[in-house]
């Protein structure tokens, strides 16, 4: 047997059960696997869905180009659909999404334009308005507009949610999901209440979105709203295809707690998903009291590792955020072991003969250079040198001529593995803030803190 196309692939992915990550608790815990769906994401099903129904209605027309903002999986449902049906794509996503998601939509022929997080929906620079300004003015285009687009959720009632009744044998208790845009829950919650109204139903929120205090007030507080980095989960906004009514509970994970749950969820079910899934198993485990002996719990498991390699997976960017503590030193602790010295500085106005003279009586190889006590390059005696050799009279002039490219900046949690690689024949050294403070760490320093 074979498929005529990849779109014939999509759905009847696997259920999975969770023996160590969830293990003490009284309960059956299952995970229903969109990975295995072509664009490796649950967005496949409604990308499709919304895609068909277009057609069917003559919103989109043959040859026309794709519209949406998208966070990076409903742009690869679409994309790939696109491929197979001879449409164009443009997507908007922000800022906050892992270079990896763009890279794969571009691989699909789609163009990628990034706009800022932190701005309202409303604002011009949103990627919400910026892809409807392009449906405007883009001609033969349409735009799916996910949020709003209650095909989304109709996906999910049609397909997912009958395959995990069918998959539990209907003994499922409990669906536990991300909320986004809101229509995988909802569509899968519609069709299981219908089902049997005591099945329960979690979405799982993330701090800085309006969700859960929506849920349980009835208000809508932009005071909420801030960002965040999770991804796939939350919004600053009320999505039509969010229906509050069939939610029966909102839990919030935190972005360190949804971060490190994606590792582990790797790490003890070998299970490579991404960073919602994450959310979902640490709101699980959050509410662990809720469930009960006999339960069937069917956690979704939205889309795949391979798009964080660059956040979730990478101990840099973890530790970079405070999220990830570990054995190897950081430039936290290479300051703590220097010597205690006030670093020292000079004003971009002061003269070359004056930085010889402080370089000189000082034993110093590199200054960093400020203006008005911020610093904005960095001057070492080989630049001096260069310099004096090109032209002997610069010593008069001010060493704002011959300034170079300032060391980088690191966070206080920065591996001393990524500090020391950062530090070559360009960047001799690295600066760090702490407490309002400037330090520099040099390769001595380094070699200092490792055998002290």
């Amino acid at each position: 047997m074979w498929y005529n196309n990849i779109l014939e692939t999509i759905g009847n992915t696997p259920m999975v059960k969770l023996n160590t990550i969830t293990k003490g608790i009284p309960a059956t815990f299952l995970a229903k696997i969109e990975t295995t769906n072509p664009g490796n994401s649950i967005k496949d099903r409604m990308a499709l869905k919304m895609i068909e129904d277009a057609e069917k209605s003559g919103l989109l027309k043959p040859g026309g180009t794709i519209i949406e903002g998208t966070s990076g999986n409903t742009g690869m449902g679409l994309a790939i659909a696109a491929v197979i049906k001879g449409y164009k794509c443009i997507f908007t996503s922000t800022d906050k999404q892992s270079k990896e998601k763009f890279d794969a939509l571009r691989a699909f022929g789609a163009e990628v334009i990034v706009c800022p997080t932190n701005v309202d929906p409303e604002d011009p620079r949103s990627y919400y308005s910026v892809s409807s300004r392009l449906e405007r003015e883009v001609p033969n285009s349409w735009k799916p507009n996910q949020y709003d687009n209650l095909s989304n959720s109709q996906a999910h009632y049609e397909q997912t949610a009958p395959e995990i009744w069918e998959q539990t044998e209907g003994k499922i208790t409990h669906l536990v999901a991300g909320v986004g845009t809101g229509g995988t829950i909802s569509g899968i919650a519609k069709y299981l209440k219908e089902k049997n109204p005591d099945i329960k139903i979690i979405g799982i929120d993330t701090y800085g979105s309006v969700f859960k205090k929506y849920k349980e007030t009835g208000v809508f507080d932009k005071d909420e709203v801030y960002p965040y980095i999770t991804e796939g989960i939350g919004e600053d906004f009320l999505p039509k295809n969010v229906d509050f009514s069939l939610i029966d509970h909102f839990e919030k994970v935190t972005d360190k707690d949804a971060a490190l749950m994606t590792r582990e969820v790797a790490l003890k079910e070998g299970i490579f998903a991404g960073n919602s899934t994450g959310s979902a198993v640490a709101g699980v485990l959050q509410l662990k009291s809720m469930f009960k002996e006999g339960d069937v719990v069917v956690i979704i498991f939205p889309d795949h590792g391979s798009r964080y390699m660059a956040k979730m997976y990478n101990e840099d960017w973890l530790r970079e955020r405070g999220f990830l503590k570990d054995e190897k030193l950081t430039a936290r602790d290479i300051i703590r072991k220097k010597e205690s010295q006030e670093i020292v500085t000079i004003d971009c106005e002061k003269s070359v003969i004056e930085a010889i003279n402080t370089i000189k009586s000082l034993n110093i190889s590199q200054i960093p250079v400020t203006q008005k006590g911020m610093v904005i390059g960095k001057i070492t005696e080989s630049d001096i040198l260069d310099a004096l050799l090109e032209n002997p009279s610069l010593k008069s002039q001010p060493i704002k001529s011959i300034t170079t490219a300032p060391f980088p900046f690191v966070d206080l949690n920065t591996s001393i593995d990524k500090i020391s690689a950062m530090i070559n024949r360009e960047n001799i050294a690295v600066l760090v803030e702490d407490q309002g403070k400037i330090e520099i760490i040099t390769q001595y320093d380094i070699i200092n803190a490792i055998s002290g």
